[in-house]
């Protein structure tokens, strides 16, 4: 007597249990940085570099580019590595919520900035006036390294 294979195990919903893979560019002009308020969670309201989830078969630049041009309408340039963060989105009692590894680029862009997909808002903003506003965890120091040298 033969025996079938078990059924296959029903997708679950549940948040992922590891890292979730982003990236976010830092687009420069006239000495000021486009940055995007965030029109959901995690961070509603915050603002931030324009960026967002790496689909799966896509590279670092694709995804990029993708969400640039989805976020903001402008055509990403030739990008280059700034650096990595950990973004980690925890409720008040402690809870990690979500956790986000994001690999940060700054690039040139071709186009004028509108504000689409999921953001609420933009604005071009000197480092200076970061302190000032509420932003996703790490941006100012995330910006000020993606300075254009």
């Amino acid at each position: 007597m033969s025996h079938s294979p078990a059924p296959p195990e029903p997708p679950t919903t549940a948040p992922p249990a590891g890292p979730v893979l982003g990236v976010s560019v830092a687009i420069w002009r006239d000495g000021k940085v486009l940055l995007i308020q965030r029109g959901h969670d995690p961070w509603l309201g915050a603002w931030s570099l324009p960026g967002g989830r790496v689909e799966r078969g896509e590279t670092l630049v694709e995804a990029a580019a993708r969400e640039l041009i989805e976020e903001t309408g402008l055509v990403l340039g030739t990008p280059r590595l700034v650096e990595t963060l950990d973004a980690i989105d925890r409720a008040k009692d402690g809870a990690v919520r979500g956790h986000f590894v994001i690999i940060v680029f700054a690039a040139d862009a071709e186009g004028s900035p509108i504000a689409a997909s999921d953001a609420a808002d933009f604005g071009w903003f000197a480092l200076d006036a970061i302190n000032a506003l509420t932003t996703t965890p790490g941006l100012k120091r995330i910006v000020a390294l993606s300075v254009p040298a």
